[in-house]
Order: C-alpha cells, then structure tokens, then sequence
C-alpha cells in the first residue's frame, strides 16, 4: 500500500486541506491519504492551537465520508515538537509492508535542508510537492526523491478561517458543515 502522509497542524482543517488530500489520493499512485495531525510543529509558536484533541476530530468529522482519506494521531504519543522524519520511521517500523509518501507544499523548500535529518527523508521516501499561492519553485533543487503534483491551488488558510471566527463572520464553505457546527458547539477560537 503507498500512502500519502499530509502533515498539519489542522487548526482547523478547511476545504483546502481537504480538496488537496483528496486530488493526491485520487489523482497519483497514491493507494490513500493520511492526515497525520500534529500536536506541535516545531517552527510554529504552540500557543494559538487548539488542543490536539479538538483538532483531531475535527479531522475525523471532515473526512468521514471520504474511503480515500484517513486521519493519523501517531504524533501525539511521540515526544513535542514533532519532527517529520521520527514519525516516518516509527510508521515505517509498524507498518514494514507499506510504502509512505511525504506530501508538502512548494513553501516547505526553502525550509526543508533545516528539517531534523532532512537528507534521510529524501533517501528513504518519496516527497511530493504541491504547488502554492505566491511560491515560484519551477525546480526541486537537491531533491532527487522529490516530484512536483499540479494540485490545484487554494488560496486559504486556518489564519483566515480563525480571524473570521473572532470576528463573528461566517465561515461556511471554508470549512465543512460538521466542523463549523463543532468549532461553533465548542466555541472555539473566539
């Protein structure tokens, strides 16, 4: 099985998320794609997210009805913050048959040779690459594993998302039905 892992944050997950998992599960040879939520990205300041829990179900509402999709929380027993290349390789030793893909944005590139064992990635798994608004990576520079996807881009960002909530705008089709009733249940992000 090769499977597409789509590292986030997902605070909250939005359409964009969700139009871009979708494309790489149904348009590459990607077999499924996982949303692993992570608990800390380590270049993130940690203190305008919501728990991990939240955001994890969230996910779990978005996706539901979607076979081409699944939701990963593997992160939140691992130690904080999270680095890629310690959750590709315990995945890697749990599930030894499949194969894992790492799929980012263009704006990751830049940042990339700072990842914790960055050259280790690319040695032992493929990436793919999406395109972003505003990013101009026309080549993956010391990336020989790495293959750019025309993904659609989708100018929108859980920033916007949680301004809007402040803000008492609506957020309907930004996020789906479920997690906007969520967010709103829960009254989070206000």
């Amino acid at each position: 099985m090769k499977v597409g892992l789509l590292f986030g944050s997902f605070n909250p997950i939005h359409i964009g998320h969700l139009i871009l998992a979708n494309y790489m599960a149904t348009n590459t040879d990607l077999d499924t794609v996982w949303l692993v939520v992570s608990p800390q990205n380590p270049f993130k300041p940690s203190n305008t997210l919501q728990h991990e829990f939240d955001r994890l179900q969230m996910v779990t509402l978005a996706i539901e009805d979607n076979p081409n999709l699944g939701v990963s929380n593997i992160e939140f027993s691992m130690p904080k913050p999270s680095y890629t290349i310690d959750t590709l390789t315990y995945l890697q030793g749990k599930y030894p048959s499949y194969e894992f893909v790492l799929i980012m944005g263009e704006d990751n590139i830049p940042l990339f040779p700072k990842w914790k064992n960055a050259e280790r990635i690319l040695e032992y798994h493929q990436v793919y690459v999406y395109p972003r608004s505003g990013s101009v990576t026309e080549a993956l520079p010391d990336m020989p594993n790495a293959t750019f996807v025309k993904a659609p881009i989708l100018d929108i960002s859980a920033t916007f998302i949680r301004k809007c909530i402040r803000e008492e705008k609506s957020i309907k089709y930004l996020v789906p039905d479920a997690v906007a009733e969520y967010i709103q249940v829960h009254k989070l992000y206000q």
